[in-house]
């Protein structure tokens, strides 16, 4: 079977009965009055498979590198996605172009073209390209919107890939934070807040909901203090001079201490308004990890790292921060904080 090469390292197959079969094993191509036309993807392809032979305008054949250097060429980034591509098709899935910011619509294996609807759209980058929360979000949103699933292949320096699924999920929680009847005083020294009333400690470090109880006295993060002088159970003093410290200048005092500290607050808060128990991620390189019931009674089942709407990242920071994750059994999220609002995206590795 042979086809004509074109100047944008397209291909068409003008003969009814070669389109028929290039088409038919395995959907290669889109069908018209004229033949086959294949995109560059499928061009490629095929002839690295030695499955098509592509002839030029003078009838001489087109050696595969031939028209890879030309797609290169029309088409920036194509040796990123080409990798992409070729891997999904020795996987056995059918594999067709899509428009940017997407690179590929995959149908499920065993599916047929036009019958069956694609099961996700994929996303191609180079290990070398940063990593976008903003960027990413939007595209999952866009497939949510399309009911798929977004999956995205990141392409390494030696041609190695590695895929992620990526979502927007909703944590939710079933144990509400508990609440004082009272404001009580908690005393603040240096980067933690201690809380010395036997009764207020026993019912806030209940079921581990907040702080670690060390003998009766109840040690809190700076992060819990401000959540709960912000919601009226404490008077935050000043261990020293037994002041007042109104939150405000509490708050001054953390943003020294932590310069994300307004990010992480947002997200502790949003987290425990979801009715998840929230403590340290240190331990993971985490900001945080995160509890659907009392830690006393389950694992954790997020990892969270707080960080702006606009964050940016290399792509090897986040793909060490999914291996800790899942090497420990948990779901890593990204929790992007702006203007008090806090939106969620999980990365997860996947073969697929």
């Amino acid at each position: 079977m042979s086809g004509r090469f074109e100047a944008d390292a397209t291909v068409r197959v003008a003969d009814p009965s070669e389109a028929g079969a290039v088409y038919g094993r395995g959907f290669f191509g889109t069908l018209d009055p004229e033949g086959l036309r294949l995109d560059r993807y499928e061009s490629a392809y095929l002839l690295e498979m030695e499955r098509l032979e592509v002839r030029n305008e003078r009838d001489r054949a087109v050696p595969w590198p031939a028209l890879f250097r030309r797609a290169l060429k029309v088409e920036p980034g194509f040796g990123v996605r080409y990798v992409v591509y070729r891997d999904l098709r020795q996987r056995g899935y059918v594999v067709r172009a899509m428009p940017a910011p997407f690179a590929f619509a995959v149908l499920p294996r065993g599916d047929i073209l036009g019958k069956s609807p694609s099961k996700f759209w994929v996303a191609a980058f180079s290990e070398r390209a940063p990593f976008s929360l903003a960027e990413l979000a939007e595209l999952a949103e866009r497939t949510r919107s399309a009911r798929k699933s977004l999956l995205i292949a990141v392409v390494d320096e030696e041609s190695d890939l590695t895929y992620y699924r990526v979502r927007r999920p909703d944590p939710t929680g079933a144990l509400a934070g508990p609440t004082l009847p009272a404001p009580v005083d908690a005393w603040v020294s240096e980067d933690r807040v201690v809380v010395f009333d036997a009764d207020a400690a026993e019912r806030l470090g209940k079921g581990l909901a907040y702080g670690s109880r060390i003998g009766k006295r109840l040690e809190l993060s700076l992060l819990e203090a401000a959540h709960l002088a912000a919601t009226g159970q404490l008077t935050l003093r000043d261990a020293r001079s037994h002041r007042a410290v109104d939150l405000e200048r509490f708050l001054r005092r953390a943003r020294r201490l932590d310069p994300k500290f307004d990010e992480r607050l947002a997200t502790f808060a949003h987290l425990r308004g979801r009715r998840l128990v929230v403590k340290t991620g240190f331990k993971y390189g985490a900001h945080f990890r995160a509890y659907p019931r009392s830690p006393e009674h389950a694992h954790a089942r997020y990892l969270i790292q707080a960080v702006r709407q606009g964050h940016t990242a290399p792509w090897p920071e986040i793909a060490g921060a999914v291996r800790v994750a899942q090497g420990v059994r948990k779901e890593l999220l990204l929790a992007g904080a702006s203007d008090g609002r806090v939106e969620f995206l999980s990365l997860e590795r996947v073969r697929p």
